[in-house]
């Protein structure tokens, strides 16, 4: 598929949107980060045409925890060493604006907060630990990965000898903090959507709260979604363009130096 360039009418009527709402949050998911170098799951170069969603189950972990380990573990060479893009930045330097009051994302990469963004609820939990199932004890991932390229595959507890799992939500699982991300988007009268195929749920109900409430949707994604008709703008083009564009366009509005 050829690249789109961003539509300069769509990013001025999503800016006219942000800049007029009173309480407006970020909803991200994993086509934000592909500019970092973190493949997306349901696109064309998607990790799901490459490997089975079986394997990103609890059920699978549960019952083949060395092979889950094996294939989170060649995930995590991509994830560690993966860097904010412009997108990143330019959410946490609307939160700086003011003009983002919180960012939910389906991401576990943590490249929200390392670009400076202070509030991150994270729906899918986080890559950046392990917590024992057994016991519940939390090991950083840096340790963890010793023990597996160590040959403790799985890993294990040093307290008690249970089998170590990502503190990320697997298939079958729970989300995290769905009730405090509920709240916000009840509560917003605008959700940037980046890079998110809305099709996982519960998360994909965080912009449907927000239209539900009267408020508007921006859906910026290279592909179609599965809530487009929900969307008040749509920006199909890639993340990093359409938010630097964005970016640039508020700062003018609101009068910032660029």
């Amino acid at each position: 598929m050829s690249e789109k360039q961003c539509n300069t009418e769509d990013i001025k009527r999503a800016a006219d949107i942000l800049i007029n709402a009173k309480h407006a949050i970020a909803f991200t998911g994993a086509g934000i980060s592909t500019e970092s170098g973190i493949p997306d799951f349901r696109g064309p170069q998607g990790l799901w045409r490459q490997y089975s969603p079986e394997i990103a189950t609890i059920d699978y972990f549960l019952q083949h925890p060395k092979d889950f380990w094996l294939f989170y573990r060649m995930r995590m060479s991509t994830l560690f060493v993966a860097k904010p893009n412009r997108a990143h930045y330019a959410v946490a330097e609307l939160e700086k604006l003011g003009i983002i009051k919180a960012v939910i994302t389906q991401n576990v990469d943590g490249l929200h907060q390392a670009a400076g963004s202070r509030s991150v609820i994270e729906l899918h939990g986080t890559m950046k630990r392990a917590v024992c199932i057994a016991c519940g004890r939390v090991y950083p991932m840096e340790v963890v990965i010793k023990k597996i390229d160590g040959g403790q595959v799985p890993p294990l507890c040093d307290e008690c000898g249970g089998i170590l799992k990502p503190d990320t939500v697997l298939f079958g699982e729970p989300v995290k903090d769905f009730d405090k991300a509920r709240k916000l988007a009840l509560m917003s009268d605008a959700v940037l959507v980046i890079g998110s195929s809305l099709s996982v749920y519960p998360a994909a109900y965080i912009p449907m709260f927000v239209k539900e409430m009267g408020g508007k949707v921006i859906i910026i994604n290279m592909e179609p979604t599965e809530l487009d008709y929900i969307a008040d703008v749509f920006i199909q083009c890639k993340a990093g363009d359409a938010m630097t564009l964005l970016l640039k366009e508020v700062k003018e509005r609101l009068g910032v130096q660029q």
